[in-house]
């Protein structure tokens, strides 16, 4: 996206209003009121959607703002869907070690209103929201003016409802309860649909309280069905567009998403459907991430590029990749969790554990022996695009749908498809109709296996989340994780890590039940501030 990629918002607040809405503003109640287009080159919001080249750029600005966000003031930190949204799905979870202060806070669940991560997370996703209300308005206004034709309209319009409807996802699973408790009743975010550019727009959002968990979702599906009928497919994009812009096919990939939340297996199945033929798991399971924007199984990741990127401090290679060799740049903050690592499940000969490509080993004087990542590459440039949604999960969202309507042998197909690429030897490894007694004990295998292929993706807390209380596999809250800081010296890291049985060491970070206040993200302290309405409701305990 070259230099449309330097399309950022800026603000600094003149009049006392939430931070839910100031980090909303496009370029309003702003210091400068203008959007940067460049170094060179500013304009003010008026005129932002008045010729089709501005009008584009305004609508890769929401990619730059999904890509980078605005953390504490201090630059990108990749909210709030670059590096960050891997980075805190991950640290939620048991499956890594947190070895530094950067993701303590997350990893160990002592957040409160005031801290950073999860003040940002919000701030951040509103601020993306706020710019996909700004789009859809301007858009519309130009193609009823003839600046652009309708069909041009459309796909913008859609791409800006993809990105409102999978922010509003974001937040329902971090600030939110399950929909299956209560059945959506809970309260769930505030959903954002007009833009915060005028005054009287901000006094609705001074006052706008939280929807309820179903009412969110109700509009999360009709933003995506909006979406999928508006956007051009991944046929009408060229090149790196076919994955690094949002196409008709993401709408539908996300939709399975969105239904397996609910718990909704026939929409899961009915949407992932519509793909077929449209994608295919690659024939090696790096691919997507060595070829991260040319491969027939990513369906839509955030881009980053040398001269456009979170930085060292929000890139994902520089986060998870350890610093072997030193020239890679990387600073090793999270590493595998021996929890994962030493499952029965995930065979020891899996191309997912291939050293050198897929992992790294600790060495020398930096965690030797603990196991690392290197899924993302690229610590010296930090080109790694974080993935949004790959072909993988919406295949494995499927084989979930078809075990719970026991159907085992689609079920088993689709796991199938994603587990087989990773075997050393399918013909004897795969599994068959005899490896399961029922579709329960398949669904098992399912579940485990989305631990293994998106490790270091970021998708643990989400299926943490939803998992709940689940008739057969149920969690209950934050599962217990390994010691915060991880295994320094190299024979406890060698014992940790030891192939051959299940992991029974240490967990010096103790689980956290479903019904503790901490289960749940804060809402922002600089948001009840300024707004009583949803001061009171505030999650419960904080």
């Amino acid at each position: 996206m070259k230099n449309k990629n330097k399309f950022l918002s800026l603000w600094s607040a003149k009049i006392a209003v939430p931070l839910m809405v100031v980090s909303l503003l496009f370029a309003s109640c702003s210091e400068e009121n203008t959007i940067e287009l460049d170094p060179f080159n500013s304009i003010s919001e008026n005129v932002a959607f008045e010729t089709p080249a501005l009008i584009d750029l305004s609508v890769t600005g929401m990619y730059n703002g999904a890509q980078l966000g605005n953390f504490n003031g201090a630059g990108a930190r990749g909210y709030v869907f670059g590096a960050a949204y891997i980075q805190q799905g991950d640290n939620r979870g048991e499956d890594v070690v947190n070895l530094a202060a950067f993701y303590q806070l997350t990893y160990t669940g002592t957040y409160d209103p005031t801290t950073a991560n999860n003040v940002y997370y919000w701030a951040d996703a509103y601020r993306l929201i706020n710019r996909t209300n700004i789009v859809i308005e301007g858009v519309e206004k130009a193609a009823a003016s003839g600046i652009i034709t309708q069909e041009v309209a459309n796909d913008y319009i859609g791409q800006a409802k993809f990105f409102r409807a999978i922010a509003h996802n974001e937040l329902l699973i971090f600030y939110a309860k399950p929909f299956q408790d209560n059945n959506g009743a809970n309260l769930g975010v505030p959903y954002r649909e007009i833009p915060y550019n005028t005054p009287a727009n901000i006094e609705l959002g001074l006052a706008q309280g939280r929807n309820t968990v179903a009412e969110c979702y109700t509009k999360i599906l009709k933003d995506l069905n909006d979406a999928e009928t508006l956007l051009f497919s991944k046929s009408a994009r060229v090149g790196a567009a076919k994955i690094e812009r949002i196409t008709k096919e993401a709408a539908i990939a996300y939709k399975t998403r969105v239904h397996l939340h609910m718990r909704n297996w026939n929409g899961v199945i009915t949407e992932g459907l519509k793909l077929n033929g449209l994608y295919s798991m690659t024939a090696n399971p790096d691919t997507p991430f060595a070829s991260n924007s040319s491969n027939t199984e990513s369906i839509f990741s955030i881009a980053n590029g040398a001269t456009n990127n979170p930085g060292a401090n929000g890139a994902l290679a520089n986060m998870y990749h350890p610093p072997i060799p030193a020239a890679s740049n990387g600073r090793g903050l999270v590493a595998i969790s021996p929890i994962i690592w030493r499952d029965p499940s995930w065979l020891s000969d899996d191309k997912r554990r291939t050293e050198g490509t897929m992992i790294i080993t600790g060495i020398g004087s930096y965690y030797p022996n603990s196991k690392f990542t290197k899924k993302y590459k690229d610590g010296v440039n930090k080109t790694d695009a974080a993935p949004i949604i790959r072909y993988a999960e919406v295949a494995l969202n499927m084989a979930e749908a078809y075990a719970r309507n026991n159907d085992v042998a689609n079920g088993l197909a689709r796991l199938n498809s994603v587990r087989n690429r990773s075997l050393a030897d399918p013909t004897t490894q795969a599994f068959t109709a005899t490896s399961f007694s029922s579709n329960i004990t398949l669904l098992g295998a399912i579940l485990k296996e989305r631990r293994i292929e998106f490790l270091m993706e970021g998708r643990r807390w989400a299926d943490i989340h939803r998992l709940q209380n689940d008739a057969n596999f149920p969690i209950a809250g934050v599962p217990a994780k390994a010691a915060n800081g991880g295994f320094s010296s190299a024979s406890t890291a060698l014992a940790a890590y030891a192939l051959g049985t299940p992991y029974s060491g240490a967990l010096g970070v103790n689980a956290i039940p479903y019904d503790n206040f901490k289960f749940l993200w804060p809402i922002p302290q600089l948001e009840l501030d300024s707004n009583p309405t949803l001061r009171e409701q505030q999650n419960p305990g904080y």
